[in-house]
C-alpha cells in the first residue's frame, strides 16, 4: 500500500519515517499528481491556515476533497485534525473545513506554544501510548457517528484526543513525535481494511 503524506507544511519527514518503520511505501504529496498515485493520505501537524492556504495555491484543494469523499482513507494530526474537522471555532474566515470528521475542534484549544506539554492516554484496546501536544487543537464536539478512541485529563476532565469516523483518523496530539508507532499502525489497519485501497 502506498501512503502519502500531505507535503506541504508541517511534520512531514516525521510522518514519513513512522510509515517507513511500519514497512509502508510512504511518499511526499505535493500536487494532484502525487495524489494520484497514494491509496491513503495522513494529514500533518503544522499550521493549520498556512496549509489550508496551501492547499489552494497548489491546486491540491479540489482534487484532494473529491478522492476524500470517494473514501480514500486519511489521517489527521494536530493541524491535520483541524482541516479534517467538520467545524472549526475561532478558525479565519478564509479557513477550510472539510468535514471528514463530525467534530468541532478549537485551534490551540490547550493553550498557545509556551503551553505545549508532552503525557499518554489510554488507546481503547492497546494500551497506553505517549502523545504530544504542541499549540494542539480541542475537540469541543464530536458527532453521533464519530468514534472516541482515546481521551486525556488534563485537570477539567476527559477530552477526546483520538476519534475515528469510517476510514478517517483524527489526532489532537503528535504521534509521529515519539518512537511509539501504535497509532501509525492503526491508520494502516484501518486503510488496509477499506474498501477503497488494496488491503496489505
Amino acid at each position: 500500500m502506498r501512503v502519502g503524506v500531505l507535503a506541504l507544511q508541517g511534520d512531514v519527514r516525521e510522518h514519513r519515517h513512522a510509515l517507513g518503520s511500519l514497512g509502508c511505501e510512504a511518499v511526499a504529496v505535493r500536487t494532484p499528481e502525487a495524489l494520484d498515485g497514494v491509496d491513503a493520505l495522513v494529514l500533518p501537524g503544522g499550521e493549520s491556515t498556512a496549509i489550508s492556504h496551501l492547499l489552494v495555491t497548489s491546486g491540491l484543494e479540489a482534487p484532494l476533497a473529491a478522492r476524500l469523499r470517494d473514501g480514500m482513507p486519511a489521517f489527521g494530526t494536530c493541524a491535520g485534525l483541524v482541516l479534517l474537522a467538520s467545524g472549526i471555532t475561532d478558525g479565519r474566515d478564509d479557513q477550510h473545513a472539510m468535514g471528514l470528521l463530525d467534530v468541532e475542534v478549537r485551534r490551540n484549544g490547550y493553550g498557545r506554544q509556551v503551553a505545549s506539554f508532552e503525557g499518554s492516554c489510554e488507546l481503547r484496546g492497546r494500551g497506553r501510548i505517549p502523545a504530544v501536544f504542541i499549540r494542539a487543537p480541542r475537540i469541543t464536539r464530536v458527532g453521533a457517528d464519530v468514534e472516541v478512541l482515546a481521551t486525556i485529563d488534563v485537570g477539567d476532565g476527559a477530552h477526546p484526543v483520538l476519534v475515528r469516523q469510517g476510514s478517517v483518523l483524527g489526532a489532537s496530539f503528535h504521534p509521529e513525535l515519539t518512537d511509539d508507532r501504535t497509532v501509525h499502525g492503526l491508520f494502516l489497519e484501518l486503510a488496509a481494511a477499506s474498501r477503497a485501497v488494496t488491503p496489505l
